[in-house]
C-alpha cells in the first residue's frame, strides 16, 4: 500500500480581505456555518482518506489555528507515529499568481525535512479556501493509474473570482499553466493536487534559486519534463476568498438540498469539540430556516441566518439573512439584516444594522 502524506498551506493572503479576516485571523481559522473553521474541510478529507501524517504550514498570526486544532486530537492525529505537524511558513512571496501564491517553494524547501522523514510515495497538497468533501483515495488511485508525476484537481467555475486561479491548457487539453483570476465557465484550480514524493523533492532541487515563486507557477517553464494531468471534481465546492463569497456560500448552505451535497455521511467533517449546552429556544422565539449553534439562547426572531455559539437574541430583536459568528448579544428591539457580526459584539437595544445582499454589512470583532 503506498504511503501518502498531506501538506496544507495557510500562510497566504487574498486580494480583497474584509474586516472579518484582515489582521484578525488567517483564512484557515475563519468560522464557517456556526460550527466549523475553513481548515476543517481539508483536514477532514485527508483524515477520512486514512492519511495519518499531515503537515500544516502556518502563517505569522498562527494563534487562532493552534487554538482550534491543538495537537489534532479531534481528527485522530494526536499520535506517536505520524500525526499533525505545525510547520513554520514564510512571509508572503512575490508570486504573480494570486497574492504571494498558495504553494510557495520556500515554504516547502524550509520544511524539506518533513518530506524526507515521511519518505512518502505521494504527497497531497492543499490550501484552506475551498469547502468541499471528497474521497481523496479515489484521487490518489486516479493519479497512480494515469502514471502522471502530478495531478491537479479542477472544477468548472460558476462565478467570476479574482483569487481563484484558472487552468491554462494547450490545444490537446493538457495542463499548460495557471493564470490569476477565473471567469464564469472557465476551468478553475481547486488548490488541490497529488504529486509523486520523489518528484516533489526533485522539483525543490530545481527551483531552490527561485523560491519566492509559487510551485505551480515555476513548473510552467518545465512542463516538458513533468507529466501533469487534470482531474475534474464534479461535486459541490465553495471557494471562499471574499466577504461576498463567504456570505453567499453560507446563505446557500441553509438550503438542505445544497447542504446535503457538502455534508455527506461517508465523508464526515470533523471539528474541535466544545462542551457546551444545546441551544435554547424560549416560548416566544420565532425561528425559520436557521443554523443555531450550541450555547445560544433565542428569545426573539431569527430568519435565514447562521447563529454561532453562545449568542443571545433578546425579546423583540430580529436577525434576518445574517451571520453571527460567536458570543454576540443582540439587545431587545434591535434589528440586524444582511450582515456579518463577528464574535464578542454587543448590539445595543433598538439598534438598526442593515446591509444589502449586494453590499453586506460587516461588524469587526469586538472585545473578548
Amino acid at each position: 500500500m503506498p504511503k501518502v502524506v498531506g501538506l496544507i498551506t495557510s500562510n497566504y493572503s487574498v486580494k480583497n480581505p474584509s474586516p472579518f479576516v484582515e489582521g484578525i485571523r488567517p483564512v484557515a481559522a475563519v468560522p464557517f456555518l456556526g460550527r466549523y473553521r475553513m481548515l476543517d474541510f481539508t483536514l477532514s478529507n485527508m483524515v477520512n482518506a486514512g492519511i495519518r501524517t499531515v503537515g500544516l504550514i502556518m502563517p505569522d498570526n498562527y494563534r487562532p489555528i493552534i487554538d482550534h486544532v491543538g495537537a489534532g486530537k479531534d481528527w485522530g492525529l494526536d499520535r506517536k507515529n505520524g500525526g499533525l505537524f505545525p510547520l513554520p511558513g514564510s512571509s508572503f512571496g512575490t508570486s504573480r499568481i494570486g497574492v504571494g501564491g498558495r504553494f510557495l517553494i520556500r515554504d516547502f524547501e524550509s520544511n524539506r525535512e518533513f518530506f524526507e522523514r515521511s519518505n512518502a510515495d505521494y504527497v497531497i497538497l492543499s490550501s484552506c479556501n475551498f469547502a468541499y468533501t471528497t474521497d481523496l483515495n479515489e484521487l490518489v488511485k486516479s493519479h497512480i493509474d494515469s502514471g502522471a508525476d502530478i495531478t491537479l484537481v479542477v472544477y468548472r467555475s460558476i462565478e467570476d473570482s479574482k483569487d481563484v486561479n484558472a487552468i491554462v491548457t494547450d490545444d490537446d487539453g493538457n495542463f499548460a499553466g495557471l493564470k490569476s483570476g477565473c471567469a464564469f465557465g472557465e476551468t478553475a484550480f481547486m488548490d488541490l493536487a497529488v504529486m509523486n514524493g520523489p518528484v516533489l523533492r526533485e522539483l525543490l532541487d530545481w527551483y531552490k534559486n527561485v523560491d519566492h515563486l509559487d510551485l505551480f507557477e515555476a513548473m510552467t517553464q518545465d512542463l516538458s519534463m513533468v507529466d501533469s494531468k487534470l482531474h475534474e471534481y464534479q461535486g459541490y465546492v465553495a471557494p471562499i476568498f471574499s466577504k461576498a463569497a463567504y456570505f453567499k456560500r453560507s446563505m446557500e448552505l441553509l438550503d438542505p438540498k445544497v447542504s446535503k451535497q457538502l455534508f455527506q455521511p461517508d465523508y464526515p467533517v470533523m471539528t474541535k469539540a466544545h462542551d457546551t449546552t444545546p441551544a435554547k429556544y424560549e416560548p416566544d422565539a420565532h425561528v425559520s430556516n436557521c443554523l443555531v449553534s450550541s450555547g445560544s439562547k433565542i428569545y426573539g426572531t431569527i430568519k435565514n441566518s447562521i447563529i454561532g455559539r453562545a449568542c443571545i437574541i433578546e425579546p423583540g430583536a430580529s436577525v434576518t439573512n445574517a451571520i453571527l459568528v460567536r458570543s454576540v448579544h443582540v439587545g431587545a428591539g434591535a434589528h440586524i439584516e444582511n450582515a456579518i457580526i463577528d464574535r464578542s459584539n454587543d448590539i445595543a437595544e433598538g439598534t438598526e444594522m442593515r446591509g444589502t445582499p449586494e453590499s453586506v454589512l460587516v461588524l469587526p470583532k469586538g472585545n473578548d
